[in-house]
């Protein structure tokens, strides 16, 4: 079989000097729902991140792979490797990991990001879909108390089940919550911050790398635009999302079509969490109807007439706010 090394292109060239460096207009910003100056932020502040590979490069991710006879990663996995070290550190700064902090990863690839929160002083709990990525794992960082590595489906994975015993040891049964920081699979994004989210009695934040549009898009707060979407809703309900920085496709291997993005998700803590997160996934149900395992149909429209709503309303017709009013008349039925 034909090596990676040969199938791929040479590894990214060295960034000039600064004295040499030509700077480059940054790409049009898409037409979405989000603040402009924040966005231009943030990639000043992904270009500054994103220029010196470090350890993890393209040469040790190649030799990575092909140390496990894995010669092409696994594009149905969604498997973009992370060439950037400097990339990964703004990660793990993101999520404020420090030393004693129980840290659950998803898809560690060849664990550049392990690496990177180890060094931090975090215990790593990482979940890997691959066998041969998890065996990696295990080979290269060997015997250690600081990371347990799990073969397995993350989307199938019951994380009080197995993650909050592990947890709880690590903590000594205290009550402090652990993080996730993860450069995540693409095509897994939106069932993973579905998943995720609601758990804010076990997780604080929840930090991970996405697809530079999805990013901007769960970040946008504006819920009533005519490019709604229950996802919006079901985010700000659960969690302060804030768009970090843009990370460049160059960065990846094998190189997406895409740019990719860090995206915060602050988690609210369990008590907070609204009863009515089942109307977010049925954008044109009428709330008296997706709301009914709640309370009666009459129920829901006195509710949503005493907060000068329709008895006919659907989720795409209201607002964060009217979310909220909503949630606190049903309370009190």
């Amino acid at each position: 079989m034909v090596a990676l090394s040969s199938l791929s292109p040479g590894p990214p060239r060295p960034s000039p000097s600064p004295a040499t460096t030509r700077r480059r207009p940054p790409p049009p910003t898409p037409h979405v729902h989000t603040s402009s100056r924040l966005r231009g932020r943030t990639l000043r502040a992904a270009t500054a991140a994103a220029t010196t590979p470090g350890a993890d490069d393209y040469h040790s991710t190649i030799r990575s792979l092909n140390s496990r006879g894995r010669h092409v990663p696994r594009k149905s996995l969604g498997q973009n490797y992370m060439l950037n070290s400097k990339v990964n550190e703004e990660l793990v700064a993101a999520a404020g990991v420090e030393e004693g902090d129980v840290v659950l990863e998803i898809g560690p690839g060849t664990g550049s990001l392990t690496a990177a929160l180890l060094q931090a002083g975090a215990t790593v709990f990482a979940v890997e879909k691959d066998k041969h990525m998890a065996t990696l794992i295990k080979d290269r960082f060997g015997s250690t108390e600081q990371l347990k590595v799990i073969e397995e489906d993350i989307t199938k994975f019951h994380i009080r089940s197995h993650f909050l015993p592990f947890m709880k040891e690590k903590y000594h049964a205290t009550k402090k919550l652990a993080k996730v920081v993860s450069n995540l699979p693409f095509n897994v994004s939106t069932e993973v911050v579905k998943l995720l989210l609601p758990m804010g009695d076990v997780f604080s934040v929840v930090v991970l790398m996405l697809q530079d549009e999805t990013a901007v898009r769960l970040a946008d707060t504006s819920i009533q635009i005519p490019e709604y979407r229950p996802i919006n809703v079901f985010v700000n309900f659960y969690s302060k999302p804030e768009y970090k920085f843009r990370v460049d496709r160059e960065n990846f291997f094998p190189q997406p079509k895409v740019n990719g993005a860090v995206i915060s998700f602050k988690l609210k803590n369990a008590e907070e969490y609204p009863p009515v997160n089942s109307a977010f996934m049925g954008k044109r149900k009428m709330l008296r109807k997706s709301l009914q395992h709640l309370c009666s149909s009459s129920e829901i429209e006195a509710a949503l007439d005493n907060i000068g709503l329709p008895v006919t309303a659907r989720p795409s017709d209201l607002i964060l706010d009217d979310f909220v009013r909503l949630h606190n008349h049903l309370t009190k039925v």
